[in-house]
């Protein structure tokens, strides 16, 4: 099969749908202490259409990432975006006790939205039957990529470096890191290492394919080490993998939470418009071997005079 050329990838690319969205949908969450709150958008035609499910960063909610989720779901994905507990919108007290648990509640809460698919397509008129159960991705940027990987097979060491329980997803079968943390230990900082002790994650059965986004900029407190700290989730995982290093990128990323949001300190449309482009086309030929859109989306990059990123894979 001959490369496709670049023309071909912006035809791919360039037929967006109008999306239907819906929120809140409501699961009930025995034992989590709030019913848990999903908005659902979806293209407004197509069928066989294959799941994102998008765990947000800390603080956000599912209103958060439309960049991400509109694009995505304008472009052929049903897109599921619960608000986690520690979303600003719910105001929980800092010193409630679910609070020192909440990356497991984080991880759950993803597993429900996967259990309750018959709820959450029938809550988009029209949606019924046209879900590809077959072809279920987990998205997540920052904490919220942290929670996604637990479900591609990444799990967490205890103070003796024990890995912790299992809690991949079969059901899951490609994942997108954004801004994923990488090793605990003497790498975390000592306000993280106090706070934050589920950050020690072991990535050595995080064997489900998936693209890694990382900023070459972005500087952690929760870290002794630099930017490089981010791309531990690409060398120390087995399995197919993908790493897109993006030259001049902080946290956000470029923007992904959204547009013009306080916390974006590198605003960059172009940016937010590559990563678009290349974890869509990663998701389209991970469920779809055949599909040319990832290597000519690489073909894209790897011949743009000046890039934004640069991808290596394995």
């Amino acid at each position: 099969m001959s490369e496709p050329s670049r023309a071909n990838t912006r035809a791919i690319t360039s037929a967006p749908t109008p999306v239907v969205s819906v929120k809140p949908v409501v699961l009930s969450a025995p034992g989590r202490g709030e019913d848990l709150q999903v908005r659902v958008s979806a293209p407004a035609t197509g069928c066989d259409l294959p799941v994102i499910v998008f765990s947000h960063g800390y603080g956000w909610s599912m209103d958060g990432y439309a960049p991400l989720a509109d694009f995505w779901a304008a472009r052929g994905f049903v897109v599921l975006q619960p608000t986690h507990l520690d979303s600003r919108t719910l105001g929980l007290p800092a010193d409630d006790p679910r609070t020192p648990l909440i990356w497991r509640f984080r991880v759950e809460d993803l597993k429900r939205v996967l259990d309750q698919l018959d709820l959450l397509e029938a809550s988009v008129p029209g949606l019924s039957g046209r879900l590809d159960r077959r072809r279920i991705a987990v998205a997540g940027h920052s904490w919220g990529a942290q929670t996604a990987s637990m479900l591609l097979g990444a799990r967490v060491l205890d103070s003796e470096g024990v890995p912790g329980e299992d809690m991949s997803d079969p059901r899951v079968t490609a994942g997108v890191l954004l801004a994923l943390t990488g090793r605990g230990g003497d790498d975390l900082s000592p306000f993280a290492a106090e706070h934050f002790p589920f950050m020690n994650p072991s990535f050595d059965d995080m064997t489900t394919p998936a693209l890694v986004v990382a900023g070459d900029q972005d500087k952690s407190a929760l870290s002794v080490r630099g930017p490089d700290w981010f791309t531990d989730p690409y060398f120390l995982s087995p399995g197919a993998k993908s790493l897109l290093t993006l030259f001049g990128a902080e946290h956000s990323l470029g923007g992904i939470p959204g547009h013009s949001v306080a916390e974006t300190s590198d605003e960059s449309p172009e940016r937010v418009a590559l990563i678009q482009q290349l974890t869509w086309a990663f998701l389209r030929s991970a469920f779809h071997p055949e599909d040319p859109s990832w290597l000519a989306a690489r073909s894209e990059l790897e011949e743009d005079p000046h890039p934004l990123g640069q991808l290596q894979s394995k």
